[in-house]
């Protein structure tokens, strides 16, 4: 069976029964600060399990993209990804354990043909809160399960819920494939490690709400959400060892083969990262809420799962542009289940392209200096907090990173000293300190930092949508915001407006380095350099150069990349005096 004949009959099994269907939700939350990205198939539909009214319906089924970020350091086992695809059906309100567990069982045993004496499951035990599931567990013996394969588990292993401190929650009843494998002790179960048992479904019965006295009390409205794991459940039916065998991952497997000239055979973890983090970013990359690479949130955790594949395919020899070549694999294997992917193509291989630039340019040279420290801790087997931290703040390594060249070598990292440079770096930051620079900032806090590369974009931008004889006549950032006054004598259209933004944000999206370099006066005007404030600077100028979007004289200082600014939004623009108008603006970032 292939991923596609799966997905399809997911679907319409359910479409059968009356479901119906809904696209994948983005990956990125909606109103939920929580977390980063969607990491299972129920999140989006949080809101509607809680009792709002979803427009399609009582009885919905779909197919959600989802991000799981805790377990990267362990993706090139047999078991571990990133990004993932959740089947999911849901009932609001409409049928419950009956209706659910029957169809669980009919699309398992009937359908796909998974003999019925290879699944095991598990349901509620019950205790002081709520009461054994009985239910769930007579349902399952009527459709002729015995009582040796019925689990009965405590809220640890089949319990959901509350999302919050209150709200509907309830018991739920697992479903686990049981390979041929011999058992690792006398109590070996669903709830085992070992991997004889393998969860393949769970079936969510909301019926309780949790109060704030924490008392449960029965739902007016029940609900099932249920979720199953689509590349665990296509590796059992294709009879493959591991997803990396089915063909999920095989075209991008033979791509890298074919860009490095290695064998997938001699090279298994290096290439199931690459394959892995490469489709993870470009799912990332190609959601429509997609984002670009930065130092902070989805843009960290993407910058990351591309810096680490990059790593990898520059050890086994890859050319430049490889990881672009690769994100075509993805998204012709995908694009015509995901659209989306297909849609943003220029932005995926746009953004992999620049920080594959981008990083090239610093691995060199952080690579010698991580080389120079893990040298010196060869004896100690420990790496100080100190220099992981410099190769953190000066050559932009995660942690992870630095934690995975220290453990190539057997020596460990001072990773709890880190955190507390890594906290006193962020509160230094948030507080600013006393100085003031030349340049005109009030401080050099994070934010104010950002906030001043982006008026450097955003005076380049001016020039190019009111022309040349815009200046900067002056600026005030705070925390908050950006006040940037220049010359111009009327008040811009809201298209002028609009393109500005649009020109910032192409920036930021392009995520170019920030590059300083000192000379003189004349060689910055000679290298096409704007400034408007004469003589303020001295001998030697600091010309700090954004790609092709910016190349200005200035104090300092600024973000290390266009990227770290996130987005630009302007949020007024009116008169500051006869011929100049003042802009705020704010950052994303």
């Amino acid at each position: 069976m292939t991923s596609r004949e799966l997905r399809e009959l997911y679907i319409n099994f359910f479409k059968e029964k009356g479901h119906a269907v809904i696209t994948s939700a983005s990956l990125i939350p909606e109103n939920d600060p929580t977390v980063l990205f969607n990491t299972a198939g129920m999140q989006p539909l949080v809101p509607y399990l809680m009792g709002e009214k979803h427009p399609a319906g009582t009885r919905l089924v779909d197919v959600q993209k989802c991000i799981r970020t805790n377990d990267i350091d362990d993706v090139g086992d047999a078991t571990h990804l990133t990004f993932f695809e959740m089947l999911g059906n849901w009932s609001l309100g409409d049928y419950f354990k009956k209706e659910s567990i029957a169809w669980s069982h009919e699309l398992l045993t009937k359908v796909l043909k998974i003999p019925q004496e290879k699944i095991s499951v598990s349901v509620f035990e019950g205790d002081a809160d709520a009461p054994r599931d009985e239910e769930a567990a007579a349902i399952w013996k009527s459709l002729g399960y015995p009582d040796e394969r019925i689990y009965f588990y405590n809220k640890k292993e089949n319990w959901w819920g509350p999302a919050g401190a209150t709200g509907p929650c309830g018991p739920d009843t697992e479903i686990f494939y049981e390979f041929d494998r011999p058992k690792c002790c006398a109590d070996c179960g669903p709830a085992c490690d070992c991997g004889k048992f393998v969860e393949i479904w769970n079936n969510v019965f909301m019926q309780y709400n949790k109060g704030a006295d924490g008392k449960l009390t029965p739902l007016a409205a029940q609900c099932v959400d249920t979720g199953m794991g689509f590349e665990r459940m296509l590796c059992i039916l294709t009879g493959a060892n591991n997803v990396y065998e089915s063909d999920l991952f095989q075209p991008i497997i033979a791509k890298v083969e074919s860009l490095t000239g290695k064998k997938y055979a001699d090279n298994v973890k290096a290439f199931r990262i690459i394959s892995d983090h490469m489709r993870a970013s470009n799912f990332i990359l190609g959601d429509d809420k997609g984002v670009a690479p930065s130092n902070v949130d989805q843009g960290y955790i993407l910058r990351r799962l591309i810096r680490r594949a990059y790593r990898y395919l520059v050890q086994l020899g890859a050319p430049a542009k490889s990881m672009s070549q690769i994100a075509q694999i993805v998204v012709d294997n995908y694009g015509d289940v995901y659209p989306e992917l297909t849609r943003n193509r220029d932005f995926i291989i746009r953004n992999l392209d620049r920080e594959e630039e981008l990083f090239g340019r610093t691995l060199d040279s952080g690579m010698k200096i991580a080389g120079k420290y893990l040298d010196a801790s060869a004896t100690d087997k420990k790496l100080a907090a100190t220099e992981a931290f410099r190769l953190y703040d000066t050559y932009g390594f995660p942690l992870e990173f630095t934690s995975e060249l220290a453990r190539e070598r057997n020596i460990a990292v001072d990773t709890e000293g880190f955190a507390r440079l890594y906290a006193e770096h962020q509160e230094k930051s948030r507080a600013g300190a006393s100085q003031k620079f030349a340049g005109g900032l009030a401080d050099n806090s994070e934010q104010t930092t950002k906030l001043h590369t982006a008026a450097h974009l955003m005076d380049a931008a001016l020039r190019k949508v009111l022309g040349d004889t815009v200046f900067q006549k002056g600026s005030n950032i705070t925390a908050e915001r950006l006040r940037f006054d220049f010359s111009f004598d009327r008040k811009m259209t809201p298209e002028e407006i609009a393109a500005t933004e649009k020109l910032v944000n192409e920036a930021i999206v392009a995520n170019v380095p920030v590059e300083c370099v000192e000379m003189t006066v004349e060689e910055a005007k000679a290298s096409g350099a704007i400034g408007v404030f004469g003589s303020k600077y001295g001998d030697k100028v600091k010309v700090y150069k954004m790609g092709e979007f910016s190349n200005e004289i200035c104090g300092g200082p600024h973000a290390a990349s266009t990227g770290d600014l996130v987005s630009f939004k302007i949020m007024k623009e009116e008169s500051s005096a006869a011929g100049v108008r003042r802009i705020k603006a704010t950052i994303g970032g």
